[in-house]
């Protein structure tokens, strides 16, 4: 799973991730905690987890136009619109986002949502916005961060802030499965993904029908390269100790997560967190 190098073009790499996409929806509608929204002061954690760190260069998005880039199923979106934000969320996936719709027309919140790939988005997407938001579980999908960048710069209008906050690629260089922690898998990138064939998703104990994906591994220099090279700078660049969801057994639940045991928790950072700005 993951070892080897697939020959497959983006189209069709698109057309399989897509498919177990699809699968994921009804899965992740059960295991995501979609029930603890109905508290109208619910955010999710991933969301929460962000403000946080938007707050020195964004304190409040309360009344501020958001574009949340991969949204899936919409619990983000809807948390930054309990925030205040005005919302556009934006995903491949038509499934997920009829589940997103279904989600923010039952807590009566208002949302846009945009079908289209993400190297796509400025294309798609009407408007500009004050920020551009992507979070967990993101850019291992996409092929070509240059592009990728260049939409969010156009998403964001003059004075705009971006934050990704996603899996550090040390920690995809690790063998999940293994009893220590140990590189399996590679740092940097390639023009041709990494091939899965796996059931289980990162949320719950469903399977999905369709077991094959493709994605790229993409070092931190080419992340924080591709924004600039887009015209953005760089205000802030963290890295974090926990994840939100358990990417190997051996990790541990701590308050705010999963982490790795004691005495391997500072050898290898589990995220990165990125804020930027387009200057006017």
């Amino acid at each position: 799973m993951g070892d080897d190098a697939a020959d497959i073009d983006w189209e069709g790499a698109r057309t399989v991730n897509l498919a177990n996409w699809e699968d994921r929806v009804p899965l992740h509608e059960e295991s995501y905690g979609i029930a603890a929204f109905d508290d109208p002061r619910h955010l999710s954690p991933v969301v929460r987890a962000d403000l946080v760190a938007l707050a020195p260069y964004l304190p409040s998005v309360d009344g501020l136009d958001v574009c949340h880039l991969q949204c899936h199923i919409g619990t983000d979106t809807v948390s930054l619109a309990r925030a205040g934000a005005r919302v556009t969320g934006v995903d491949f996936s038509p499934g997920a986002l009829r589940s997103a719709a279904a989600l923010a027309e039952r807590l009566g919140v208002e949302a846009t949502w945009v079908e289209t790939d993400v190297l796509d988005a400025r294309a798609a997407v009407t408007g500009d916005f004050d920020l551009v938001y992507t979070s967990i579980g993101t850019i291992t999908w996409l092929p070509d961060l240059d592009r990728w960048a260049a939409q969010v710069a156009g998403l964001l209008r003059e004075g705009g802030t971006f934050l990704i906050r996603d899996g550090h690629p040390a920690l995809y260089a690790l063998d999940e499965a293994a009893d220590s922690l140990r590189l399996r898998y590679p740092y940097f990138s390639s023009e041709a993904p990494q091939v899965w064939d796996d059931a289980s998703t990162y949320s719950g104990d469903g399977v999905v029908a369709h077991t094959r994906t493709y994605e790229w591994a993409h070092p931190l220099s080419d992340i924080v390269n591709a924004l600039i090279g887009a015209g953005l700078r760089i205000l802030r660049l963290d890295e974090g100790r926990t994840l939100p969801w358990r990417f190997s057994p051996r990790m541990v639940e701590v308050p705010d997560g999963f982490a790795w045991p004691d005495g391997e928790r500072e050898l290898v950072p589990c995220t990165y967190t990125i804020v930027a700005r387009k200057d006017g």
